[in-house]
């Protein structure tokens, strides 16, 4: 395959939920199934809040991905009920779960397009969080498995992390790229570690996924879509 010899950027990293493929519609959803279930308990915005908060406390012990919020969404439950929730609530709330893991892929506009376009003269990598059932799955079904030189399946996205990883695929993090539509997870700490950070904002994105954006560092882009990348790239 050829690379490309010249330029700032050698490597590219694509995150994969949201920025490649549909994801967080369907969080959306089962929390609204949630909500409804839970709704002579508690009202959505208290429900929201405290499911939230039980996301956020759970990071560390479940980390990203179906599975914790599942028992997020399961404690939740419990603590809003005093522990009176009905057994059958627990049963929709795993089959809900269930229905995520099991849910097709739907590409997001352009993605195929530009991993493929990019994968011929750049070496492509992805980089994500989630479960590693789930995220071997999605890629599997997507389609873009052969485009990409490695896959990384993390537990977090630091500056750490993007630094080994860029370091072991590439000429480190100063000749790399990574895009996605966290500011939080795919574009801040590659900035920190050096690197580029290009935003491709999404319709939905998670609240523990949500940071200012640093428009004021010379390394950060923000695109409308992926397929701007291509030409965002060359203009660097």
């Amino acid at each position: 395959m050829t690379r490309a010899s010249t330029g700032k950027v050698t490597t590219i990293g694509f995150d994969a939920d949201d920025t490649l493929w549909h994801n967080e519609q369907f969080f959306r959803i089962t929390q609204d199934r949630f909500a409804d279930l839970l709704a002579d308990y508690a009202e959505r915005p208290h429900l929201e809040d405290r499911l939230l908060a039980a996301e956020r406390r759970n990071l560390g012990q479940y980390g990203f991905g179906i599975k914790g919020f599942v028992l997020s969404m399961i404690e939740t439950a419990i603590e809003v009920t005093d522990d009176r929730v009905p057994a059958r609530v627990i049963r929709e709330l795993i089959e809900a779960g269930q229905d995520m893991l099991s849910h097709p892929i739907d590409l997001l506009p352009h993605a195929e397009e530009t991993v493929t376009a990019l994968a011929a003269d750049y070496r492509v990598l992805l980089i994500t969080k989630g479960d590693l059932l789930d995220q071997e799955r999605k890629l599997a079904q997507s389609g873009l498995g052969e485009l990409f030189d490695g896959v990384e399946i993390v537990s977090d996205k630091t500056p750490k992390v993007y630094a080994d990883i860029f370091a072991r695929h590439g000429e480190g993090a100063g000749a790399a790229l990574m895009v996605g539509n966290s500011l939080r997870s795919d574009v801040i700490p590659v900035i920190e570690a050096g690197g580029w950070g290009v935003y491709v904002p999404h319709g939905l994105t998670w609240e523990l996924e949500k940071a200012d954006p640093p428009t004021l560092n010379p390394r950060y882009r923000e695109l409308a879509d992926l397929g701007e990348l291509p030409g965002a790239i060359q203009a660097l």
